[in-house]
């Protein structure tokens, strides 16, 4: 597990080779935690948690927030008081290729699908 700091506040995150496949893909199978990695990857940088709208509690997106960077899904940082999100997906395609990409594919076509 590795902790990412800057000044006194520090959120663990696991290191690639300790990242398992069946955290990410339970990560990845909430509604609410797919949104917030399609929203991730659909913009290419990182958001803050506000900038990621879920119609969900405060308290419920942070558990959501968390349980992605438990999983080593996302990467989570302080720069001043704004926590910011990213997709880990250098080490995703490192340990599991194509799988990100296929997931985010396979959720756009539901999305297709199911809204259309």
């Amino acid at each position: 597990m590795t902790t990412t700091a800057v000044g006194s506040r520090e959120l663990p995150h696991p290191e690639r080779e300790d990242i398992r496949l069946e955290e990410v893909l339970h990560a990845l199978a909430d509604p609410m935690r797919l949104r917030v990695v399609r929203e991730l990857a659909g913009e290419g940088r990182e958001l803050t948690c506000s900038e990621v709208e879920l119609p969900v509690t405060k308290s419920t997106s942070t558990h959501h927030f968390r349980v992605l960077r438990e999983s080593g899904v996302i990467q989570q940082v302080y720069r001043g008081t704004a926590k910011l999100n990213g997709l880990r997906r250098a080490d995703l395609d490192a340990l599991f290729p194509g799988l990100l990409d296929r997931v985010l594919a396979a959720a756009a076509l539901q999305c297709e699908r199911l809204d259309g």
